[in-house]
């Protein structure tokens, strides 16, 4: 069967005519593809969530990178390596989702999938565990230590806050991606 990749063509239905109709009832019938669930590479849900990730991870490297006792904690240095890893990783996606949905190309290609199935998982991870770390110092710093008048915390609660923000706008592309990759 000579079937045209989404990859490379849009996929379209094809016009129904007597003559075909009559002639499928002794062939099989083709093979329908699931629509892209929104969400998914390629679709307006998958290039807002690449945005939101983009936005929610930029603003918590700006916030944090802007004050002047982070490098002195590792877990803060953390969190900027962890959101500005998923700043560049989200940015060049939405950049290719918007790509994707100028030209009407979708992204389900099998090896593409498998891509942005890994890099979700592993920059999602990243962000997550380093937000984790960041709210137990902050945690540390202003219930523990009450040491807040001569530390950041406000930045430092805003920038972990913004981490957090930002894995949960990750988490959905990693469990659509992975889905995905999963049922084929």
């Amino acid at each position: 069967m000579n079937v045209s990749h989404a990859s490379v063509h849009p996929v379209e239905d094809p016009p129904t005519t007597e003559a075909a109709a009559g002639n499928n009832q002794n062939n099989n019938p083709p093979r329908v593809r699931m629509k892209d669930i929104q969400g998914m590479p390629g679709t307006q849900g998958g290039f807002v969530l690449r945005v939101c990730q983009f936005v929610f991870a930029a603003v918590a490297l700006a916030v944090m990178a802007t004050t002047s006792d982070f490098p002195s904690v590792t877990a803060f240095r953390y969190l900027v390596a962890a959101t500005g890893l998923q700043c560049l990783w989200s940015l060049s996606l939405a950049i290719l989702d918007f790509y994707a949905l100028l030209v009407m190309r979708s992204l389900q290609n099998h090896r593409v999938v498998r891509l942005f199935a890994v890099g979700d998982g592993i920059t999602s991870t990243l962000t997550f565990a380093a937000a984790c770390a960041s709210a137990g110092i902050t945690v540390l710093i202003d219930n523990d230590l009450g040491d807040c008048s001569q530390n950041h915390c406000v930045q430092f609660e805003t920038a972990t806050a913004m981490a957090f923000l930002g894995w949960f706008a990750a988490l959905p592309s990693f469990l659509l991606n992975f889905w995905s990759l999963a049922s084929r």
